[in-house]
């Protein structure tokens, strides 16, 4: 059974849920959304840190830390931007680091995005 976690941030107009855990898996996608609702459409450096602080939230609203994060997808609009988000990426994981996998896309939803991330994490049940 699927339980839809509560992130903290706004259902936005797209029939999604920010979270959803299920057997222990954490299933989540991340963008530059504000609290509000808004999306950050700035430098790549301020968009890649709201989005790893929102898969952050994310994660610990679920019950876990980003070391139970076990794979990170990326996707930019320019793939010259790699080494920003690989920065900023270090600010929230350390070694031994999540598998990963990068690529440019043509697009995103909102214009001005320039990053969208999709993560998956191991969750231990509390032990009770």
């Amino acid at each position: 059974m699927k339980e839809v976690i509560d992130v903290g941030l706004p259902q936005l107009k797209q029939p999604f849920s920010w979270a959803v855990k299920s057997a222990g898996m954490l299933f989540t996608a991340h963008g530059p959304v504000r609290q509000d609702g808004t999306i950050d459409t700035g430098p790549v450096e301020d968009q890649a840190r709201l989005t790893f602080t929102n898969l952050r939230r994310a994660v610990e609203a679920a019950g876990g830390t980003l070391e139970d994060v076990t794979q990170v997808l990326v996707y930019m609009t320019d793939v010259t931007d790699m080494a920003v988000i690989d920065q900023v990426y270090r600010e929230f994981f350390q070694s031994p680091y999540p598998n990963r996998s990068s690529a440019a896309v043509a697009a995103l939803v909102v214009p001005g995005m320039r990053l969208e991330i999709v993560a998956y994490a191991i969750i231990a049940s509390p032990q009770g």
